[in-house]
């Protein structure tokens, strides 16, 4: 496997001549114009579009498709700025033989980074195509007109791209300020159908999990139930003589299972796990981490100061806390790996969201080069953030490392998942605000507690298994992220102009139990604190949510998007129930609104939601229809999040194990409607929107529980048992007053 490339992989190509991944390259001169971020990191073209002989094209990104339709979306971008039709692109993503360096797909990038750099690079080709044919017609080239793959001269000359790229290389250097594509059919804006829906719908090979290698032996991974648990010494000698195992892999504490049949897997994993099992280290101080977060040491951390002058002396101060439980994941498909050892190589395909850093640490972790480790990405059935993807891979690896020649397709069991997957951290929230006389705010204090948002591995350390060989790799130190993006902080910062402001993480280095990212990182509970608490301002001001919120708003397009949600919804003829909440993510990305109705059975607590209304700007919109499905599918997670999900403990390990004891939302509960209205922005930067909606979805939601029951719930998940304990006060205060 030595020696991968694309000159290699692509050798029938005929445009792409070579391949260059290095971040160096052709790097431009610091008075030039500057290339989009990623393309200055890969300048070359060749590292993004390829054509071959019969003109068809080949788009390379570093970024994964996770189920967000970034395929369709790149093709569009390549497809509209190459003037040929979205059936003549096809798309490689994520390979680290085959794609450029993109890092990690995640915090809503993708589009903004890559298909910022592919339309660049896309814009690149099309000029030297235009000259290319410029010269074989003996004409300018502002006569030349692409479309559909070709190129037609005035007189009616035409000629292929296939054939025009016999005597062109894009082995150059990218040009900045490349001019977009202007007149002909239009492909940016359009609804393309996503390729990779039908196999998902049809029973087709869709994921990883789906993925069937000739040859392929099946292995489990041997661990306790869960993160700080051990099992106790077994009978691997017994188990080895079990009818399918073909190797019991074993390296320190690490031990895996290989069988030439999935479910004699399945059955040696369970002998062994009858061995029972221990707790290693401390006991986990309470069921819930929400209670000792704020005991444990912290390092205060500045988020923002907005200068000002002290609130005056008749303000109003209003103070509040707000807080999540750990949550998880909870893929749909337990993590799974497949990997083959050959020739002193590997070959991993992972459904992880960073191949490029997980073949580092996996580099390190079996003592290989990294030119004899490629990671390629396949669509896992789940993601959002980092779950157990990365670990599964490591212990594919290991275990293929042991039967050379042979892939070894390793899945991790659903208890397995729940038990060993890094958690969303738990979040404690605790704002102050003062209001003036004439209801504006007059000063602010946001305080946060949590973890690190990102373990994410980036060497052996950071892996499961490198920490079970011996000798054990060390996991790498805990590190707050840096705004402005954040982690634990993310939108800290309150997008209104707020005077006298300011914002403080108090960072929790050490956390008794796995950590890392979940989709939105802190942002979800960040921005359910700071939109809860603008109507408990609205409220003791006496203003209408909405019109407050546009009294502290002065981005224009910030303005426009609470608008078109509100006006869509109705919002000046609401009735109860009603609740309204609004965030750009990140304050770099998408602005989404959210307006939302919903229906309290004061009895059983349950809620329902017949209708959710949102307003989107996300800069152009590549595919109105694929905006709109990220924005539906974040609403869906985060009344999941909000209403249902938390992570439970004992002294000894998680308990929530599978659906039962970690329910997330189900068909029923799924809201009645929901709209999305997009706001396009054509020739603007494309902005993230995979992780637009988390966060105003739940405060929205929260915010129109609160209108509905006149009660206000301020600590995830709002249950039915936390409503019904928040109703009980409410019902028995008459009964005290009536004597």
């Amino acid at each position: 496997m030595s020696g991968l490339g694309r000159r290699a992989l692509l050798a029938n190509s005929a445009l792409v001549v070579a391949f260059a991944l290095s971040r160096g390259a052709g790097a431009q001169d610091s008075d030039s114009p500057a290339l989009p971020v990623d393309l200055a990191r890969s300048p070359l073209l060749d590292s993004w579009i390829g054509v071959d002989a019969d003109g068809q094209v080949t788009v390379f990104t570093g970024k994964a498709e996770l189920g967000q339709g970034l395929k369709t979306a790149l093709i569009q971008i390549a497809a509209h700025e190459l003037a040929v039709l979205p059936s003549a692109v096809d798309i490689v993503t994520a390979d680290t033989a085959r794609t450029p360096d993109e890092g990690v797909t995640a915090g809503s990038h993708s589009l903004q980074d890559s298909g910022t750099a592919i339309l660049n690079a896309a814009a690149n080709v099309r000029v030297l195509l235009a000259e290319a044919a410029a010269w074989r017609f003996a004409i300018a080239a502002d006569q030349i007109d692409l479309r559909e793959g070709a190129a037609h001269a005035p007189d009616g000359r035409t000629v292929g791209y296939g054939e025009l790229v016999s005597g062109l290389s894009l082995h150059v250097i990218a040009k900045p300020n490349m001019p977009r594509r202007a007149g002909g059919a239009k492909v940016i804006g359009e609804n393309l159908a996503r390729i990779d829906i039908p196999a998902k719908v049809s029973g087709g090979e869709a994921y990883l999990q789906d993925m069937r290698l000739p040859g392929m032996l099946h292995a489990r991974v041997v661990r306790g139930p869960s993160d700080g648990t051990r099992l106790k010494p077994a009978d691997m000698e017994a188990v080895a003589r079990m009818p399918g195992v073909v190797q019991v892999v074993r390296h320190g504490h690490f031990t895996a299972i290989v069988t030439d049949d999935e479910w004699r897997a399945v059955k040696a994993l369970h002998r062994l796990q009858a061995a029972g099992w221990e707790r290693v280290g401390e006991p986990l101080p309470a069921k819930d981490m929400r209670a000792v977060m704020r005991d444990l040491p912290a390092q205060e951390v500045p988020i923002f100061d907005y200068p000002g002058p002290p609130a005056p002396a008749d303000s109003h101060t209003l103070r509040a806390r707000y807080s999540r439980p750990s949550l998880m994941h909870g893929s749909i498909g337990p993590s799974c790996a497949v990997a083959l050892w050959e020739d002193d190589s590997v070959t991993v395909w992972t459904h992880s969201q960073g191949v490029y850093p997980l073949r580092k640490a996996l580099a390190e972790l079996l003592g290989l080069p990294l030119e004899r480790v490629r990671c390629v990405h396949v669509e896992g059935a789940g993601c959002y953030g980092h779950n157990g993807a990365d670990d599964v891979a490591a212990d594919a690896a290991l275990a293929a490392r042991a039967v050379p020649g042979q892939p070894v397709r390793l899945q991790w069991m659903r208890e397995q998942e729940h038990g060993w997957e890094p958690l969303g951290p738990a979040m404690i929230v605790e704002l102050s605000a003062s209001l003036g006389a004439d209801s504006r705010i007059v000063g602010w204090q946001h305080d946060v507690w949590s973890n690190t948002h990102s373990t994410r591995p980036t060497t052996a350390g950071g892996l499961l298994a490198g920490t079970e060989v011996d000798p054990p790799f060390t996991p790498p130190k805990p590190r707050p992220i840096p705004m402005p993006e954040g982690g634990a902080a993310r939108n800290g910062n309150p997008i209104y102009a707020l005077p006298n402001a300011r914002g403080t993480l108090h960072f929790v280095e050490r956390m008794p139990v796995r950590v890392s990212a979940l989709r939105g990182l802190g942002a979800q509970t960040n921005v359910f604190a700071i939109e809860s608490f603008m109507d408990e301002l609205a409220e003791a001001a006496g203003v209408d949510p909405v019109a407050f919120r546009l009294a502290h708003l002065q981005d224009e397009r910030a303005v426009d998007v609470v608008k078109r949600a509100a006006d869509r919804f109705d919002w000046a003829a609401r009735g109860r129930g009603t609740g309204f909440a609004f965030a750009r993510y990140k304050n770099l990305a998408s602005y989404c609104a959210v307006a939302m109705e919903v229906r309290v059975d004061r009895d059983t607590g349950a809620i329902l939601v017949p209708r959710v209304v949102a307003a989107v700007d996300s800069g152009e919109a590549v595919s109105p229809d694929g905006i709109r499905n990220q924005i539906e599918g974040g609403i869906v997670q985060s009344l999941s999040w909000t209403t249902r999900e938390a992570v439970t403990f004992d002294a000894t390990h998680r308990t929530s194990f599978d659906w039962s004891a970690y329910p997330i939302l189900r068909f029923p509960a799924v809201p009645g409607r929901i709209e999305v209205h997009v706001i396009d922005r054509p020739n603007q930067p494309f902005l993230g929107v995979g992780e637009a909606a988390q966060g105003p979805a739940a405060a929205a939601l929260a915010n129109a529980v609160a209108h509905a029951l006149g009660v206000r719930l301020r600590d995830m998940p709002l249950s039915p048992e936390r409503i019904r304990s928040a109703l009980r006060p409410a019902r028995a205060a008459p009964r005290q007053a009536a004597g």
